[in-house]
C-alpha cells in the first residue's frame, strides 16, 4: 500500500516557546530560523516527504504569522498530486469557544477538518525537533504488528531519562507500562530491551519522542469519547491507553534532539559545524526542504575559517570565524572575529544609499561592524551591530534579560531588530 494513501501527518506547531524566549518573542517555535537557512517546522515536513508522506497539517497557535508565511511560500506541491502542507490556526466556534488547550486537545479541535479526507492512520509530530526518520518504516511495522498506536522511542541512559516519558516494553516491542519524568531510584525497573550495542552504553530506558502513529479510528474514540477532557498525549492519552490498546515501541537510534531551550538549540546548531555532524545536511535521500530565496553565493574576502557553515548571499571581510553558523544576508565587518556564534542573518539587503543614511544619523548598518569580537552568542534576526563592539559570553555571565539582549546559560542572545552601537560591551 501506498504510504500517502493511507495516512496523514499532524504536525504541532507547539505553545508559547516560553524556555526558547526571546527567540519567540515574536515568532513560534517551530519558525525558529535553524542551521542559517531554515525553519525548525522544516525538519519534520522533510522527514513527511522523503518518507512519501505529501499530505500535512501544520496546527497553529502563538505568534503564528511568520510560520504561517513561510508554510504558504514553501511547501506548494504540483497541481497534479494530491499532496499539501496547510494550517490549521486555532480558531473557536459555537461548539468551542477555547483555544488549544495543549497537544490532544489541538488535535481534537482539528478532526473535523481531516475529516473530508480517506486516511486510515494519523501521524502525530512535533515541530520543534531535530532528526532524520523514515516514518515508512514506522509505518510498515505498525502494520505489521497491527499496532492500535506506536510510539517513536529513542534509547537514553539514566542520566537523560529522569527528564523524560520512559515506556516499558516487552520482547515484541509491546509497551506494558509508562512513567513520566521518572526519579533516579525507580529507574532500574524501567529498563527494556535495546540490544546489544545500545545495553553496553547503558542506554537501556525508552524515552518517547512524541512521535505518536495512531488508527484512525482509535484516535477518535480515544479523543472523543474516552479522554475527551484530556489535554495532552504524553501526560494524559498515552499512559491511559496502555492497558486498553495495542500500544507498541518503535526504536529509533539515530540522532534526535528536542530543541527545548536557548543551550540545546545553540548546541545544535553549532554541532552542523563539526567535521562529521551528528545531523546530516549533505544527505542524498534525506535532504531538508525550504523556501528557495535566489540568493547569490556568498562573498568572503580573506576570512580565516575553521568549522563554520555560510549560507547563501553573505558578505564576509572578517578576520576570524570558528565554530559559527552564518545565516543568508549577513554582512561582517573587517577584522571582526567570532566564536561559537550563530547568526541569523537579515531579511533583506540594504543599498549603500541605506547605509549613509544610516551613518548620518548615527545608526549601525545591518549586520556586524568592524574589529567586533562575539563569543558564544545568538545574533537574532536583522540586528545591527556597530563597530568596536564586544560581546564575552560564558559562564561568568548571569541569566539576565533587557531591551536589546537575553543572557541564559551563558549565552547572549541580541535580540530581533536589536541596535548595539558602536564600543558596545556585554560581558
Amino acid at each position: 500500500m501506498w504510504i500517502s494513501k493511507s495516512l496523514i501527518a499532524v504536525i504541532l506547531g507547539g505553545g508559547a516557546g516560553t524556555r526558547l524566549y526571546p527567540l519567540t518573542a515574536s515568532r513560534s517555535k517551530p519558525a525558529v530560523p535553524l542551521a542559517g537557512k531554515y525553519r525548525l517546522v522544516d525538519i519534520p515536513i522533510s522527514n513527511c516527504i522523503n518518507s512519501n508522506i505529501n499530505r500535512i497539517f501544520v496546527l497553529t497557535q502563538y505568534n503564528s504569522a511568520s510560520l504561517n508565511k513561510h508554510i504558504k511560500n514553501t511547501y506548494q506541491f504540483s497541481v497534479f498530486s494530491s499532496g499539501f502542507a496547510d494550517i490549521l490556526a486555532a480558531e473557536q466556534t459555537p461548539d468551542n469557544p477555547q483555544w488549544f488547550q495543549g497537544t490532544a486537545d489541538a488535535v481534537r479541535q482539528s478532526l473535523r477538518h481531516l475529516e473530508n479526507y480517506q486516511f486510515d492512520h494519523i501521524l502525530i509530530l512535533s515541530g520543534d525537533q531535530l532528526y532524520q526518520m523514515d516514518f515508512g518504516n514506522m509505518f510498515r511495522t505498525h502494520e505489521k504488528n497491527n499496532a492500535d498506536i506506536t510510539i517513536a522511542t529513542i534509547p537514553v541512559d539514566g542520566k537523560d531519562a529522569t527528564g523524560f516519558g520512559i515506556l516499558k516494553s516487552d520482547k515484541n516491542n509491546k509497551v506494558v507500562s509508562f512513567i513520566e519524568k521518572p526519579s533516579a531510584d525507580q529507574l532500574p525497573q524501567w529498563e527494556s530491551e535495546t540490544g546489544d550495542t545500545l545495553k553496553k552504553e547503558g542506554r537501556v530506558y525508552l524515552a518517547s519522542m512524541g512521535i505518536y502513529l495512531f488508527k484512525k479510528k482509535v484516535l477518535m474514540d480515544l479523543l472523543n469519547v474516552e479522554n475527551a477532557e484530556a489535554k495532552d498525549f504524553g501526560k494524559e492519552v498515552i499512559p491511559s491507553c496502555i492497558s486498553n490498546y495495542h500500544v507498541f515501541s518503535y526504536q529509533y537510534s539515530g540522532y534526535w534532539t528536542d530543541i527545548g531551550n536557548i543551550s540545546s538549540f545553540f548546541e545544535a546548531n553549532l554541532a552542523l559545524t563539526q567535521e562529521l555532524p551528528p545531523f546530516n545536511l549533505f544527505d542524498n535521500d534525506n535532504r531538508v526542504f525550504s523556501r528557495a530565496r535566489m540568493l547569490p553565493p556568498a562573498k568572503i574576502s580573506s576570512t580565516s575559517f575553521l568549522n563554520a557553515i555560510v549560507s547563501e548571499g553573505c558578505i564576509v571581510h572578517a578576520k576570524q570565524v570558528e565554530n559559527c553558523v552564518i545565516g543568508i544576508r549577513t554582512r561582517i565587518g573587517y577584522g571582526t572575529r567570532m566564536f561559537r556564534c550563530y547568526a541569523m542573518g537579515t531579511d533583506y539587503y540594504e543599498t549603500l544609499e541605506d547605509m549613509e543614511y544610516d551613518l548620518e544619523r548615527g545608526i549601525p548598518s545591518l549586520g556586524i561592524g568592524d574589529n567586533c569580537y562575539i563569543e558564544n552568542a545568538i545574533i537574532d534576526k536583522n540586528a545591527r551591530i556597530g563597530n568596536d563592539v564586544k560581546i564575552h559570553g560564558g559562564s561568568q555571565l548571569p541569566d539576565q534579560d533587557n531591551a536589546l539582549y537575553t543572557v541564559k546559560d551563558g549565552i547572549v542572545v541580541i535580540k530581533k531588530g536589536a541596535i548595539l552601537n558602536n564600543g558596545f560591551e556585554i560581558g
